[in-house]
């Protein structure tokens, strides 16, 4: 696995539009989750990176978001059991205790108490889980976002770290309801998935398994009562 990097910078239209895809779904993204104005992002960046790669891809070209087949599925599930693993510890023993001292703890998705001893409702919320937020949120953030801003600064190795961060900011904001640590605790899952996705060469099934790996975990320590 290697970081993948693209010989050209490409034409300067084809990079100012990817610039003004990425700043349109920053606004999206703040728009919903900050001020509240818009309907949930995760649907319509879908959308936006759907209508993207068909009108600048000319074709339904899935492998231009990171839907191809990977060489070794083994690898790609062990780097995102890695990657998995390296975010919860990372959450649990750096960002929440050193957050404590200056900032309230991340507020719990609605409904984490309820699924605490009730198995049903882990099943019913798994689905969602690995639909909703790995599959819908890593094609709209890891998939479009990310490549987006890769795109617009000229897929170098600098502009692919900025585009890593540019994304996990972004992400981070789209979990605002967590309060301040939980922007930062997403927003360093956040990296460590556009990571995931560049380690991999750009194949979005890494980021999907990561982050399905990630909230499964989640849905079954709330269950257990590990988590608040």
């Amino acid at each position: 696995m290697s970081i993948e990097v693209s010989p050209s910078p490409g034409p300067w239209h084809a990079r100012t539009t990817s610039a003004c895809e990425f700043v349109l779904g920053g606004l999206i993204v703040i728009g919903h989750n900050v001020f509240h104005l818009l309907p949930n992002e995760v649907p319509i960046l879908v959308v936006l990176a759907l209508v993207s790669m068909r009108w600048r891809e000319g074709s339904w070209n899935w492998a231009a978001l990171g839907f191809k087949r990977p060489r070794l599925w083994g690898g790609i599930i062990l780097l995102a059991l890695a990657a998995a693993a390296v975010r919860i510890l990372l959450g649990d023993l750096v960002v929440e205790p050193v957050t404590a001292h200056f900032w309230p703890p991340i507020k719990a998705p609605a409904g984490t108490e309820e699924i605490r001893g009730h198995f049903t409702l882990v099943l019913t919320y798994l689905p969602i889980v690995w639909v909703f937020a790995a599959l819908g949120e890593e094609l709209g953030y890891r998939g479009y976002l990310l490549n987006k801003l890769a795109e617009a600064l000229g897929r170098t190795r600098a502009a692919n770290a900025i585009a890593i961060l540019g994304s996990a900011v972004l992400f981070g904001y789209g979990h605002y309801y967590k309060g301040p640590t939980g922007i930062l605790d997403s927003g360093m899952a956040g990296v460590i998935l556009g990571s995931v996705y560049l380690v991999s060469g750009r194949c979005l099934w890494a980021c999907v398994l990561t982050h399905g790996f990630i909230d499964t975990f989640a849905l079954f320590a709330a269950y257990l009562g590990w988590a608040s």
